[in-house]
């Protein structure tokens, strides 16, 4: 079973965060594919909060539209490098982080 070492690549922003009249969101995994990148996941948050101190939560009684949101995308360090110079300059609000994974990848098809 081998193992290897990529890199995460998290972008944090929420719902309501725009890139070109487009959520940044989509923007971001949008990139991500066009350069290649090994896959990219969205998550939505149920609840939290960010530079700007408010709350934001999904519970029916405070509903909100502007929900947290988090890309991760895993691939070679070489390559979230290359991608964080493009993908940087792309948010104008938000949190990019990255770090070190350990990794299993079983083989594709035909390998």
């Amino acid at each position: 079973m081998a193992w290897e070492t990529l890199e995460r690549l998290r972008v944090y922003t929420d719902e309501s965060d725009t890139i070109d009249g487009r959520s940044a969101f989509s923007q971001i995994v949008a990139a991500a594919h066009e350069h290649g990148l090994a896959g990219a996941t969205v998550f939505r948050g149920m609840m939290g909060y960010g530079g700007n101190s408010r709350i934001h939560t999904a519970r029916l009684l405070d509903l909100s539209s502007d929900l947290p949101v988090m890309v991760e995308i895993i691939d070679t360090p070489e390559r979230i490098e290359t991608f964080c110079s493009v993908a940087l300059p792309m948010l104008k609000k938000g949190l990019m982080t990255r770090e070190p994974v350990t990794a299993h990848r079983p083989p594709k098809q035909g390998e």
